[in-house]
């Protein structure tokens, strides 16, 4: 016990010294200290709501779940690494009935692929939980995933090398998403959605902030899908196939009053092949698509060139099943050397608006 507070007190004097800590915790609040080959799920299983678990540096082979309110999981930076844990090869000797239950054993966390899960319910949110300064990598699914949250705030966070997401969340409101770099993601390094499982019309995000991210090399930088009432505002995306998508599609209420503003959007020329629900991707800086009264404004986006339906600057295109923009406002954002055009608008829908923007070229002409 000695040698654990000793340990937290040199890890939380470290963590202060490089910026990356968050306040101390409150009088009567414990922290958790987890050192390399001890488990972080039974730190966080040990806590209660206000205390904090605090991982040293080092790596740790498992997937954590979090359902405690106010539960902060916080690293010392990119030191503080977190993996999958590696596979357990069954013996021959397993009796088949054994294999039988553990096919039929429930879905966690980890045997969903993802590296740290924050599950309320849909009748009762987890609330206020905190994650930051750690590295989750390596995961088939998301690197973080988040359902059913309220105040979710995941800051100074990086996600790599996941299989499809890095930092995902679901059925959540007044999330915040702030410094974190996800790269190298194979679908989205930030994603945001009402439901991935069933057609529902957009949810009210009450405010949720994406805010001073690093997104880079994913198939995706950033995708707000089916949700309304947020901000995306000083993210530095780059190098991706898309830099930002804004989804929706015929449901009701529908996607839109997003505010994406003051991003840097630049060079997102990687290629990546078609799916069910979109072409192929390549060049794309900002994509609105069924979205309506969303405002796109202030931005630099330059360098974003392809040959893909998508590809452009800031870009309109009605979604996958035909549903087009409306009331979209884009204005007084600065465009250089996007291709084929800075600004593209292929949609036939009513009230988008074109205003004080810098570029040089648009399709149709008329809009710069």
């Amino acid at each position: 016990m000695i040698k654990s507070h000793i340990a937290y007190l040199a890890c939380a004097a470290a963590v202060v010294g490089t910026g990356l800590g968050a306040a101390a915790p409150s009088p009567g609040y414990k922290t958790h200290v987890v050192q390399p080959g001890q488990s972080i799920q039974k730190a966080v299983d040990a806590a209660r709501p206000g205390d904090t678990v605090l991982v040293t540096p080092g790596t740790y082979r498992e997937s954590v779940t979090i359902s405690t309110h106010g539960l902060i999981l916080r690293g010392v930076g990119q030191d503080t690494v977190i993996k999958p844990a590696k596979a357990v090869v069954p013996t021959t000797t397993t009796a088949p009935a054994t294999q039988q239950a553990a096919r039929r054993a429930p879905v966690g966390c980890a045997a969903s692929g993802n590296g740290i899960c924050v599950v309320g319910t849909k009748d009762k949110k987890v609330q206020d939980v905190t994650i930051a300064s750690l590295t989750v990598t390596g995961f088939a699914k998301s690197g973080i995933s988040a359902l059913a949250t309220e105040r979710l705030t995941v800051r100074n966070v990086t996600a790599e090398k996941n299989g499809v997401w890095g930092i995902a969340q679901e059925q959540s409101v007044r999330g915040v998403f702030r410094s974190n770099t996800a790269r190298q993601n194979g679908d989205a390094g930030l994603f945001l959605a009402n439901t991935v499982s069933a057609e529902e019309g957009a949810a009210d995000s009450h405010g949720t902030v994406v805010q001073r991210n690093r997104l880079e090399g994913n198939r995706i930088g950033l995708t707000v899908r089916r949700l309304r009432n947020l901000t995306v505002e000083r993210n530095n995306v780059t190098g991706n196939c898309a830099g930002v998508f804004v989804v929706g599609d015929e449901n009701k209420p529908r996607a839109g009053k997003v505010t994406v503003r003051a991003n840097r959007i630049v060079k997102n020329n990687k290629s990546c092949p078609k799916t069910p629900r979109l072409p192929a991707l390549q060049g794309s800086g900002i994509v609105l698509t069924g979205t309506e009264r969303a405002l796109v404004t202030g931005n630099t986006i330059t360098g974003n060139s392809g040959t893909s339906p998508l590809s452009g600057g800031i870009v309109l295109f009605q979604s996958f099943v035909g549903v087009t923009n409306e009331q979209n406002r884009i204005s007084d954002n600065v465009l250089d050397g996007n291709a084929p055009a800075d600004l593209v608008n292929t949609d036939t829908g009513k009230g988008n608006t074109f205003a004080n923007n810098s570029c040089r070229a648009s399709k149709p002409a008329g809009l710069c």
